[in-house]
């Protein structure tokens, strides 16, 4: 029953932070740390990966209707936009798609609670969290020189500690994207590497299937599955009303209590 907590408290922490720029990773490696969830390296990763595969899906229910149009006008005379919005997230997939396959080993090893980074890392998600909010807002959208601008700032967010959604839209909104634009490119653009990830550590056989726990990870997907819906809608409110600099602060304090937690421990 403890284990089944632990994963549901793991869920609710990647459904909120998946979306809220505070960095989901490194808040699940901070849990882990101090709720004792003694899985490591490829245990842990499984467990995250999983989670991540929630919010993904919590990303298609809410951007549904978007996805079907763009699907449906790519094939139209009229979908230029749809067209170029496909291509786009194909081109911003290629950083992150590179450090996966060639870099999967090192990547592991840092889902190892090693808290000293997580908090280093959250430091810089609240300075680039605090720089976009200064940023202006313009009705730009997404081209292929900054598809892959973004996509590297995701591939860099692979770092326990450095906010996946918070580094993108982040990126995005200096680059001069309409904030909403740049919530939706940002949300939108990780759900085929999830997808693959998961893909292909099952190809693969990267995990054990008799060492998992169907019933603590389904606890934690639904968790996270329920909760990303939440966030997610909530997200794309706060990043079209220039919100992001109070997330920043939130970045600041939970890396200095990490910080004083490895002190006094």
């Amino acid at each position: 029953m403890i284990d089944i907590l632990r994963s549901i408290v793991l869920g609710i922490i990647q459904g909120l932070t998946e979306f809220l720029p505070v960095s989901s990773s490194g808040h699940l490696e901070l849990a882990k740390f101090i709720l004792g969830d003694e899985a490591v390296g490829e245990e842990s990763l499984f467990m995250t990966v999983i989670l991540h595969f929630a919010t993904a899906l919590s990303t298609i229910v809410i951007f549904r209707k978007f996805i079907w149009d763009i699907i449906l006008s790519a094939f139209s005379k009229s979908g230029k936009y749809s067209r170029n919005f496909i291509v786009q997230i194909i081109i911003s997939m290629i950083p992150a798609a590179f450090v996966g396959v060639f870099m999967d080993d090192l990547i592991e090893q840092m889902f190892n609670k090693n808290i000293l980074l997580v908090c280093s890392m959250l430091i810089i998600t609240g300075l680039l969290l605090y720089v976009a909010d200064r940023a202006k807002n313009t009705n730009k959208k997404v081209g292929p020189v900054e598809s892959i601008i973004i996509g590297v700032s995701q591939a860099i967010a692979i770092l326990p500690g450095i906010s996946r959604s918070g580094a993108t839209i982040s990126t995005s909104v200096l680059l001069g994207i309409d904030r909403e634009e740049a919530a939706r490119f940002s949300f939108l653009m990780v759900v085929p590497l999830i997808f693959g990830k998961i893909a292909k550590d099952l190809l693969d056989d990267s995990f054990s299937m008799s060492a998992i726990n169907a019933v603590e990870v389904g606890s934690g997907f639904i968790a996270a599955f329920i909760t990303g819906l939440i966030a997610c809608t909530w997200m794309i409110a706060l990043v079209k009303k220039s919100q992001l600099k109070y997330f920043s602060y939130y970045c600041f304090a939970v890396a200095l209590i990490g910080f004083i937690y490895i002190a006094f421990t």
